[in-house]
């Protein structure tokens, strides 16, 4: 085995730096999805859910400029053209969403293929001992659980 100077096992953390740049591609259509949300929500609950889309939208931004640094973190190139965003994205694609409920379910859809791929990355990232990444995960999953409960409860749904 070779190791980088992290300490890691090079070919785990190279297997490990592509599962993150396909998480950072569906976090930029997160991302994208969200400031549609919030440009474009209409209806009664316009004043809630403006300032909810924009909370997360921030949110996500952070999480994509810490998945960015740490793919670079671990020697490898962040994904950063809409073309790779588009190929790797399981994440649905809003498209002129205005309706609170259909907002929601989206939110709630994405959030759902996020937390797979997370989860598939935490597996990774403690099969490679790297701490770091296993970290991040951790608290991007326990944080986007607590979303989207959430968010099903706005819709009336259990988990």
């Amino acid at each position: 085995m070779t190791y980088n100077s992290l300490g890691l096992d090079t070919k785990k953390t190279k297997e490990l730096t592509e599962k993150l740049n396909k998480l950072l591609a569906n976090f930029q259509i997160y991302y994208q999805n969200l400031r549609g949300l919030h440009w474009n929500i209409r209806g009664k609950n316009f004043f809630d859910l403006h300032v909810k889309f924009e909370e997360l939208y921030n949110d996500a931004n952070v999480k994509v400029d810490l998945l960015a640094e740490r793919i670079l973190t671990l020697g490898e190139t962040p994904l950063h053209t809409f073309e790779d965003y588009a190929k790797f994205s399981k994440v649905p694609v809003g498209v002129n969403v205005s309706k609170d409920d259909k907002a929601v379910e989206l939110i709630v859809a994405s959030l759902t293929e996020l937390l797979k791929l997370e989860r598939d990355i935490l597996s990774a990232s403690g099969d490679a001992d790297d701490e770091g990444t296993n970290s991040m995960m951790s608290d991007f999953i326990s944080e986007q659980e607590k979303t989207l409960w959430m968010m099903n409860a706005w819709l009336g749904k259990s988990l």
